[in-house]
């Protein structure tokens, strides 16, 4: 079950930057701790969707029907040009901004987190490739062991996410006292998520 082998994995897996970590750190640059975790527990949250697919076999549905892949994928694709497009252009929730978010601001960053990850079709079938070698190979038990398994990746996600930015809210003032080092970053940002929809565009089932 929760073995020190799937903990190690689980840790290398999510500590490795991807669009979520992109998507926190970016938040919690432009606009401050509160939008880090804000995004941190959308993107955690954005996982649910992919666990209850593998946990349930539907991620095997999801890999044999290229069209139901392509579909999701190229929302995803979509999805991330808009994040990009938001940052050059300096609006949306990735721009380097002083305001800190309101109550209903934080609601949103949350749930364009989630839908950064709930639009990544691999995620289900990264999860039921994952998985099911850390099962005890009871089958009365396995739903259960995938959900418990799910939840501690999850877990793992947040505090990580969370860890990064964190981090990078830090660097917020010092990033605010230079209006060219804002621009700097919103370009650099858009270019992040650009480059992340090339690559979600290259995937294939």
């Amino acid at each position: 079950m929760i073995s020190l082998q799937f903990l190690l994995t689980a840790f290398v897996v999510v500590i490795a930057p991807g669009t979520g970590v992109v998507y926190t750190l970016a938040l919690g640059l432009g606009r401050g701790r509160r939008a880090a975790i804000a995004a941190a527990t959308g993107c955690t949250f954005g996982i649910v969707p992919h666990l209850a697919a593998a946990t349930l076999g539907l991620a095997a549905l999801l890999h044999a029907s290229a069209l139901l892949f392509n579909v999701i994928k190229w929302a995803g694709v979509a999805y991330l040009l808009w994040m990009a497009w938001g940052a050059l252009r300096q609006t949306g929730a990735l721009a380097v901004k002083p305001a800190a978010p309101s109550r209903d601001g934080l609601v949103r960053i949350a749930i364009r987190g989630a839908l950064i990850n709930i639009l990544n079709p691999k995620l289900s079938i990264f999860f039921l490739a994952l998985l099911p070698p850390f099962l005890s190979g009871d089958p009365s038990t396995a739903t259960a062991e995938m959900a418990m398994l799910g939840a501690v990746f999850m877990a793992m996600t947040w505090a990580m996410f969370a860890v990064y930015g964190l981090f990078a809210s830090a660097f917020r003032d010092w990033v605010l006292a230079s209006e060219r080092a804002m621009a700097w970053l919103n370009r650099a940002f858009a270019g992040m998520f650009a480059a992340l929809a090339v690559r979600l565009a290259a995937e294939r089932a």
